[in-house]
């Protein structure tokens, strides 16, 4: 079962955020909890860390805004 990579709420007020890069490539395996991309807000920049373990299907595009809760990426 793959797990959908989305972007997160990090504030009430968030609607969008950037992705500014991916800290792991395409088709590696992740562990749960290892930082996985770059988001940035129009306050800050997070690492975001994978939900799950398994192998990165990326999706987004570093430099693309996305609405909060797209998917841009999954574990499978």
């Amino acid at each position: 079962m793959s797990t959908h990579i989305r972007i997160p709420k990090l504030a009430v007020t968030m609607e969008v955020g950037t992705l500014v890069e991916w800290l792991v490539a395409d088709g590696a395996t992740v562990a749960a909890g290892e930082p996985l991309y770059l988001l940035e807000t129009d306050k800050t920049q997070t690492e975001v860390d994978a939900p799950a373990s398994g192998n990165l299907r990326i999706a987004g595009s570093p430099g693309e805004s996305y609405e909060v809760g797209a998917v841009i990426g999954e574990i499978e």
